[in-house]
């Protein structure tokens, strides 16, 4: 037997918020990372300056991108429950009107006036609250965010992407180490974009493309910004 769960289980949508959490920091981890080390690479030839600045990247854009993500998340959950306390008030105070808003709203969509109406009365009667945070406010569990797991996801995402340059710096030759950091960050961003694509049913060329092309405008300004200042480190 088809549920509306096991329906829903089958779209995309559900995934929009983890899945960007991930992507951006699995993303931000192999480039940013990359790019420092490609950057440091082409100014010094010491190995373990290389990896000092590698791993103080590491470990500064993990925290960084967590916090960041903690705050940005936190602000619209602060909106999102700011809008539904006013729509509780609103509802409190003016139920004949909050009504009107609710048919009017589904009288946009198509249904007839008379339909429209019987829908907002049954849904009011249902949950007035839930019905106008849906359908007016645009709000629902799906695209509710989650400060902590939106943090935790980009945190932990960051880390695994900033990884991968790090064992690149810990095992390529020093010489031409830039060489060998641009190849394998191409080759992480294909497969970052591969699997963003099949996770979020988009085109998978489409994401290829667009992360690896940013990825190398990135990678090469910070290795023209070591080579405008390198020096024998």
């Amino acid at each position: 037997m088809i549920t509306i769960d096991n329906y829903l289980d089958n779209h995309y949508i559900g995934r929009s918020n983890w899945l960007r959490a991930v992507v951006l920091g699995a993303n931000d981890g192999i480039i940013s990372v990359s790019s420092l080390s490609i950057g440091i690479a082409t100014a010094s030839n010491s190995r373990e300056t290389i990896l000092m600045a590698t791993i103080a990247g590491l470990v500064a854009g993990a925290l960084s991108m967590a916090a960041g993500e903690y705050v940005s998340v936190s602000s619209q959950t602060d909106i999102e429950q700011a809008d539904i306390k006013r729509e509780a008030q609103e509802l409190k105070d003016y139920p004949e009107n909050e009504l009107e808003i609710l048919a009017q709203i589904y009288e946009r969509r198509g249904l007839k006036p008379e339909t429209a109406k019987q829908v907002a009365q049954e849904l009011t009667e249902y949950d007035a609250l839930g019905a106008h945070v849906r359908d007016e406010l645009g709000i629902n569990e799906i695209t509710q965010a989650n400060p902590i797991q939106a943090a935790l996801a980009s945190g932990a995402a960051f880390t695994a992407g900033g990884i991968l340059p790090l064992l690149v710096a810990i095992l390529a030759p020093v010489i031409h180490m830039e060489y060998f950091l641009y190849a394998f960050t191409i080759v992480s961003l294909v497969l970052l974009g591969t699997v963003s694509a099949k996770t979020g049913g988009s085109s998978l060329k489409k994401g290829i493309i667009r992360i690896v092309i940013w990825g190398t405008i990135a990678m090469g300004l910070s290795a023209f910004v070591g080579y405008l200042f390198g020096v024998s480190i």
